[in-house]
């Protein structure tokens, strides 16, 4: 096992790599900007090293900088939590050349998934179901025009490189189809670097649906079953919950066989998540991420397996000491990401002083957060504050769970989602759980308080 770990991140993901290294007897280190000084990471780590100065958008991002922390420190290992160098398959390969062990996949692993289309070969190659769409990138106009003829309209036109909804933009017909190509080009080259897209034909009202998988170094990988996260604003996850209401035994047992035979394929080592889109009957792979999630705690709170401790052994070069397949889940959980935004305004970051914090508790009842009273939240970062995770035995005691916590979390001075997501869980389409990935669009009265 890592005599001590270093921390290449921030927030409320810091700390939970920080509990999981206590718990696993592993010292920690933390980095951070000026602007977070006063974080609750830098206060509960063993060591720290400020990174950066503020204004300090990118401070987390100066791989020399954290490389020269860790040697300083002497950590052995750095976990890259999620989001910054989490997938950045040149800090991977820094580590590695650095004699320092990278908590999550090798280099090239990143590499092949990261590349979107390298990515959707891979997982045909695997027998993964994928959406009908181009075999590769598609640099020329006249290419693209034929292979959305092909697979029908309306299509969708992705950008190979990045993620969160960047360079993705849908072609309804022919005649807008060269406008939306081009913007699509652009905005990928403008935000990755990297212009190349590919096309897939449009499923008009999904689910997004994701297995957790880990793999190790000895051959094996299991999956720890689905969550469900179709509650999202432009491509941005809002709640997720395991299991899915959509998802059966039989379908659980398929798509986790086939997240599984992905990771096989590649040799994947560490925490990954093989993610879906569900329509109707059919499952195809849409792509894969190769970090630990935001919503991560809804896995563990059905499964009663500490993620980031599992990361944490697998990087140590320990074996999967359990057996994974999807039939162990136990309740239902849910998980609402609480933002510094204001939905009523388009969901404006709302930065400052956190005057009043009071989390809610009781059974079943968890709270990942980072901030307190006196903390002010900086406008130079992700705006989430807290995760509030809630278990029952069942969906329906799961959904009465999360409305009582929501309604008793006090958060005063930034406008946060705590009343959007209140008014969405109480919603008679997401109590049925019949949403899809359009839901917030066809419901935009939910983006508005109710007088």
């Amino acid at each position: 096992m890592f005599k001590k770990v270093l921390i290449a991140n921030r927030g409320e993901i810091a700390l939970r790599v920080i509990r999981a290294c206590r718990e696993l007897s592993v010292e920690t280190v933390a980095v951070y900007s000026e602007a977070d000084r006063e974080s609750l990471h830098v206060r509960f780590a063993d060591d720290d090293v400020c990174i950066g100065p503020a204004p300090a958008r990118h401070s987390y991002l100066r791989i020399p900088h954290i490389i020269a922390a860790a040697e300083l420190t002497g950590a052995d290992a750095i976990h890259p939590g999620y989001g910054f160098l989490a997938e950045n398959a040149e800090f991977a390969d820094t580590c590695k050349a650095s004699n320092i062990a990278f908590i999550g996949p090798t280099g090239d692993q990143i590499r092949q998934m990261g590349d979107k289309a390298t990515a959707r070969r891979l997982a045909q190659e695997a027998g993964v179901p994928t959406v009908p769409g181009s075999k590769g990138t598609i640099d020329e106009l006249e290419e693209a025009l034929e292979v959305a003829r092909e697979i029908q309209y309306p299509v969708i036109i992705k950008a190979t490189a990045g993620g969160g909804g960047k360079g993705m933009r849908i072609a309804r017909d022919a005649d807008q189809f060269a406008q939306v190509f081009t913007l699509a080009q652009n905005e990928a080259l403008s935000a990755f670097g990297n212009g190349s897209v590919y096309i897939e034909r449009f499923l008009g009202a999904p689910r997004h649906v994701e297995i957790q998988v880990l793999g190790d170094s000895h051959g094996n990988a299991v999956h720890l079953g689905e969550r469900d996260c179709s509650v999202q604003r432009r491509h941005q996850k809002l709640i997720e919950e395991s299991p899915s209401p959509a998802v059966d035994a039989d379908l659980r047992t398929e798509m986790g066989d086939a997240a599984v035979r992905l990771a096989g394929a590649i040799g994947y080592v560490g925490a990954g998540t093989v993610e879906f889109l569900v329509d109707g009957d059919g499952h195809y792979f849409m792509e894969m991420n190769t970090r630990i999630q935001v919503e991560h705690p809804v896995t563990e709170m059905v499964t009663s397996f500490d993620l980031v401790k599992e990361q944490i052994r697998i990087a140590a070069g320990e074996k999967i000491g359990f057996r994974g397949d999807g039939r162990r889940l136990r309740g239902h959980a849910i998980e609402c990401r609480i933002n510094a935004e204001d939905p009523e305004r388009n969901f404006q970051p709302s930065p400052g002083l956190i005057t009043a914090f009071h989390p809610p508790g009781g059974p079943g009842v968890r709270v990942d957060t980072h901030v307190y009273a006196a903390y002010t939240v900086p406008p130079f970062y992700d705006s989430l504050i807290a995760k509030l995770i809630v278990h029952g035995h069942d969906r329906e005691e799961a959904l009465t769970r999360m409305g009582h916590a929501l309604d008793s979390f006090i958060i005063e001075g930034p406008t946060t989602t705590i009343p959007f997501l209140s008014r969405v869980i109480r919603h008679p389409g997401f109590i049925a759980g019949t949403i899809d990935t359009n839901f917030l669009e066809r419901e935009p009265d939910l983006l508005r308080a109710r007088s």
